[in-house]
């Protein structure tokens, strides 16, 4: 046999080895693919039958959706009632169904109305609102940072004392010390005053709880360390190093904190009698009670746009700062 016939064998039989090989490939690769499909529509069956789903394999459930929609439904049911009564005149909302429009659509007129109704005292209201959530949500979300970082980061006496006084702090419902908040402040003579708003709201215990917790997850002891090793003073440390760390419970924290202050309504209820002072809570509140006084108009068309109106800054604030507000709330729940 020559050497050219002998090369040529051996040149056919690495062919059909590779082929073979090949084949034999093809045929491992789909035999893991048919045990991938059997695993997976076992964990969809043992996922149906406990009622929840793998979030790498996931499955839909009927009944979990059905509760989850009914719960949207329920939420966003008096936002869709604002929307579709904003657009509706006085007569038209004393006269046509709820969740139906009314015979003309008038959204632009009612919002030109609620800012020049009264002399614009509606403008007075928001900027009161914005003026206390600036200055007193604000202020108790750098106080919580502070205090949070420092309780969670220093050790010194009179620390778990500090944190009983917290917790009993959180329990107690803040209605339950609006009373006594009114007579300090009468003694001090600060009552119908923008401080009886301010001062009050610079108080955030759970604030501070929450910015305790997530300062001792989010900022490892060894990066201060090094830091103070390398020279860096304790407010450098905080300002360059532990506060982009703990944006995300900032940004939570804040988000509590604006959502209490922009809602809150008893505290300026007996706070405050001067109606330019009122924020936007207590102002649509006498709009709405304007009806039942003698001689009053009825104005619930401009309570809704008003209504509709109050709530978009807290739409856009939860909307912009949504993944910082939930990385905030999921932090610490996984024990790494």
């Amino acid at each position: 046999m020559s050497a050219a016939t002998m090369t040529s064998e051996s040149t056919r039989l690495t062919e059909a080895q590779l082929k073979a090989q090949e084949k034999a490939a093809k045929a491992a690769e789909k035999a893991r693919q048919k045990r991938i499909a059997a695993d997976e529509k076992a964990e969809r069956k043992r996922a149906a039958k406990t009622g929840f789903s793998n979030p790498a394999n996931p499955t839909r459930s009927i009944a979990l959706t059905v509760v989850c929609a009914i719960f949207a439904v329920y939420c966003l049911f008096p936002f869709v009632y604002l929307m579709i009564n904003a657009t509706k005149t006085q007569s038209d909302f004393t006269s046509t169904f709820g969740l139906g429009f009314g015979k003309s659509f008038a959204l632009w007129d009612n919002i030109v109305t609620v800012f020049t109704y009264q002399e614009g005292i509606f403008g007075r209201w928001l900027v009161n609102t914005l003026l206390y959530v600036v200055v007193g949500a604000g202020g108790a979300t750098l106080l919580a940072i502070m205090g949070g970082y420092a309780l969670a980061k220093f050790r010194f006496p009179g620390r778990k004392a500090v944190f009983a006084v917290i917790i009993g702090s959180i329990s107690v419902p803040g209605i339950a010390l609006a009373v006594p908040q009114f007579l300090l402040f009468a003694k001090l003579g600060l009552t119908n005053t923008p401080w009886s708003m301010i001062i009050p709201s610079l108080v955030s215990t759970f604030g501070l709880y929450l910015m305790w917790i997530f300062s001792e997850q989010a900022v490892p002891d060894e990066l201060l360390e090094a830091a103070r090793v390398d020279g860096a003073g304790e407010f450098r440390t905080f300002f360059q190093i532990s506060l982009p760390l703990l944006a995300p419970g900032i940004v939570t924290t804040a988000l509590f904190a604006i959502v209490a202050t922009w809602n809150n309504y008893f505290l300026p209820l007996i706070m405050l009698k001067d109606s330019n002072w009122y924020p936007l809570t207590i102002g649509l509140n006498q709009w709405k009670d304007q009806a039942s006084t003698a001689g009053g108009q009825a104005i619930q068309n401009l309570v809704i746009t008003g209504s509709l109106i109050t709530i978009i800054p807290l739409v856009i604030a939860f909307l912009m700062l949504q993944k910082y507000w939930q990385s905030g709330l999921a932090a610490g729940a996984v024990k790494e």
